[in-house]
């Protein structure tokens, strides 16, 4: 089997817990050519634990290294359109984490340099990677009419199911001047796509990139894309939020929020006028959680509910193989920048809507 070199930037929280075990368990395809971060003590950490030859501190320069096939971008959204599109003209695959950046300028030169290095760049929306999901779109024909939908995803602190499941390194050893920086870049770029706002709309807008952008990305997946928004509204600093959605027929609710419970209750639920499909998602920092898909049905007077769990390979497994075909068997990539430029197009329409 072909393997790959890589190269990762940004070693923090998700790629410590998520991307650098699965590259690292999937060695047969993979090799970790490479790493970056601003933290030194990461470089030098991460580096070590997996024999990483070349190390950085600048991702620029990473994605310069001529050997390399491919390029996980894991950074700090602020600078995810920079890496891809260095990335991208110096002829390397990319897999960028959601959100793929925070405006639809950025999103428009990623596309414009995907296209001029001739590479494929993905975005990581590993949910819709998940077997249930892709069950649930497989036998969504066969629902009927669908009478509504509900997009829930409430869940605690990150952080709060982390610390009791795995050992992440925190350093903060980078640059003060970056720090900085990093503040003025999201001023700046949340500016160009929602123009001035209060904080509480920024707010909502970063959490619509963050967490709700799984949602979104789903939700279109599923349903395809809404009709418009009816109406949207924000509380708590823009981290709670409710959305109402126009389908043909039916309305699709997202809920969302995150507080201080250890607990991650995410889920998308069709409901048809006998029947209900609903992929039920775990917290994927615990890996091998299974996603499952839930089936309610009436037939006759028998009420029947089914679990099904396809498999316990988490998401981000699947998708990292698909990403492995995407470079080596020149695949379309399931979630290419586009899907994330409808994305932002809805995005905005909530923001508009949270206006109002």
């Amino acid at each position: 089997m072909e393997r790959i070199k890589v190269g990762v930037i940004g070693l923090g929280e998700v790629a410590q817990v998520i991307h650098l075990p699965i590259l690292a368990a999937l060695s047969d395809r993979f090799e970790i050519a490479a790493v970056c971060d601003i933290s030194p003590t990461l470089v030098q950490v991460i580096g070590d634990r997996y024999g990483v030859p070349h190390r950085y501190d600048d991702p620029i320069a990473l994605t310069q290294q001529a050997d390399l096939d491919a390029v996980f971008v894991l950074n700090s959204d602020e600078y995810h359109a920079d890496c891809v599109i260095a990335a991208a003209y110096n002829h390397k695959h990319v897999l960028v984490e959601k959100p793929m950046c925070l405006n639809l300028n950025e999103a428009q030169a990623i596309i414009q340099a995907r296209d001029a290095g001739d590479v494929r760049v993905m975005v990581g929306y590993m949910r819709r990677f998940a077997p249930a999901f892709t069950q649930a779109k497989q036998a969504l024909p066969s629902l009927g009419p669908i009478q509504y939908a509900r997009i829930r995803d409430i869940i605690g602190r990150n952080r709060l199911i982390v610390d009791q499941s795995s050992i992440v390194l925190r350093p903060d050893d980078f640059p003060e001047e970056m720090a900085i920086d990093r503040a003025e870049r999201a001023v700046r770029l949340v500016k160009q796509a929602i123009g001035e706002a209060p904080p509480d709309i920024v707010g909502a807008y970063r959490f619509l990139l963050g967490l709700n952008s799984h949602d979104i990305s789903a939700m279109r997946d599923l349903l395809g894309l809404p009709q418009g928004v009816v109406s949207a509204r924000q509380w708590n600093g823009g981290r709670f939020l409710v959305v109402v959605f126009q389908y043909d027929g039916y309305c699709a609710v997202l809920e969302s929020g995150v507080d201080e419970q250890i607990r991650f209750d995410a889920h998308l639920e069709v409901y048809s006028q006998t029947k209900s499909l609903r992929v039920q998602y775990d917290s994927p920092y615990i890996r091998h959680l299974p996603t499952t898909l839930i089936i309610h049905e009436t037939s006759g007077d028998a009420y029947e509910q089914r679990i099904v769990r396809p498999t316990f390979k988490d998401p981000y497994t699947h998708e990292i193989e698909h990403f492995y075909e995407v470079v080596t068997q020149n695949v379309a990539p399931r979630t290419p920048p586009e899907d994330f430029v409808a994305d932002l197009e809805i995005m905005r329409q909530i923001v508009d809507a949270m206006r109002a």
